[in-house]
């Protein structure tokens, strides 16, 4: 999805300190933290549009286009059969909040009894309580380095145990499955990586033996 970013400026804490030159002291970064969380709660966009915090950013991104929400779709339908009769659920369209940063999933699995998860102020649903997110890969710059880099730190910094990237411009199109998240280092220790029309199944956790192939993905594109 195309995004409007709001960054907040960074700190450099290798760098000598402000005052040293006679300029202001730069505000720690918990206050930056806090103030980027204050302004996305204070935030009202049009219909058709949500926003995240996204390392150090607030970025606003409309619906997607047709080819992802179909992707998006075939998705959800798959895994509602998948998940029905145990106690998890797929959702759409709604905050995962870790600490002071939130995202919106394509589509992300968790507790379908979720009160005890939501958010003291209602906002959305801890990160804690996630099993897998699924991001499905828009057109342009800014949107793919967010999902293959900044999303994968983010959900790996949040303890996320699966992210599932549906890319649809990764030559002709790839699937990858990223576990074993490293909070500490924000990094994922293993990983999947398979192209369009090739049947990938999720190795661990809630969603394990789920299968994501051309039946969802749609076949290779530009083959």
């Amino acid at each position: 999805m195309t995004a409007l970013t709001h960054e907040a400026p960074e700190v450099d804490e290798t760098e000598e300190e402000p005052e040293a030159h006679g300029g202001p002291e730069a505000p720690p970064r918990a206050d930056l933290d806090e103030a980027l969380w204050q302004a996305w709660k204070t935030l009202e966009l049009p219909e058709g549009f949500h926003a995240e915090i996204v390392e150090g950013s607030i970025e606003v991104s409309p619906t997607g286009r047709h080819c992802h929400g179909q992707i998006v779709n075939r998705l959800r339908r798959a895994l509602d059969k998948f998940l029905d009769g145990g106690d998890l659920a797929a959702y759409q369209d709604m905050n995962v909040i870790h600490e002071l940063t939130a995202y919106v999933p394509d589509l992300f699995v968790a507790p379908e009894d979720d009160a005890e998860h939501v958010t003291e102020d209602g906002l959305g649903l801890k990160a804690s309580c996630v099993e897998m997110v699924v991001e499905v890969v828009s057109p342009g710059h800014r949107a793919i380095e967010r999902d293959r880099i900044h999303k994968r730190r983010a959900y790996a910094r949040a303890g996320v145990p699966v992210y599932v990237l549906i890319d649809d411009h990764d030559g002709h199109g790839t699937v990858t499955v990223l576990t074993s998240p490293s909070p500490g280092e924000a990094v994922y220790a293993a990983e999947t990586r398979v192209p369009y029309g090739t049947e990938v199944a999720i190795p661990d956790g809630a969603a394990k033996g789920f299968v994501i192939g051309e039946a969802i993905t749609g076949p290779r594109r530009n083959a």
